[in-house]
């Protein structure tokens, strides 16, 4: 039977960020990091028009492992995007995964996972939200209508 993952999904402090901001989701363990993008920038309400990263580490800065697009300059080794959550959780003791969009405004969202075992339900369609705090961020908050 597959696990089904309880996720909370909060906005790290940044400069366009509502503190009541929060989403938890229920996903699949068998869904790849890149499905949990789609979701995500469905859920958040945003264009999916960016670069995007995960991040495994004790906080966004201090990074132990990352999943994205391959680094073309050769800095960073990263993991693939085809990465299934199962193989992500559990994580080491203290770390954290963080997803990082649009590099140049950097919106950084953390997840944490709930402890609590769910299996997946027969006729429900997942992944699905759950609980929803507070209202979307704009995405481009500082730009003017013309």
């Amino acid at each position: 039977m597959k696990e089904l993952y309880t996720l909370t999904i909060e906005l790290e402090p940044c400069m366009y960020d509502d503190p009541e901001w929060r989403r938890v989701i229920e996903i699949p363990e068998d869904l790849d990091l890149y499905d949990l993008h789609l979701f995500i920038q469905d859920v958040i309400d945003f264009d999916n028009d960016h670069l995007f990263e995960f991040i495994v580490g004790k906080n966004w800065r201090k990074r132990e492992t990352v999943f994205g697009e391959e680094d073309e300059y050769g800095f960073e080794e990263r993991e693939g995007l085809d990465t299934m959550l199962n193989e992500v959780y559990p994580l080491t003791a203290g770390s954290k995964l963080y997803y990082h969009f649009d590099f140049g405004d950097s919106w950084m969202l953390k997840i944490k996972k709930g402890r609590k075992k769910k299996y997946i339900e027969k006729g429900i369609t997942y992944p699905k939200v759950i609980e929803s705090v507070g209202e979307n961020p704009e995405q481009y908050p500082n730009w003017e209508d013309e």
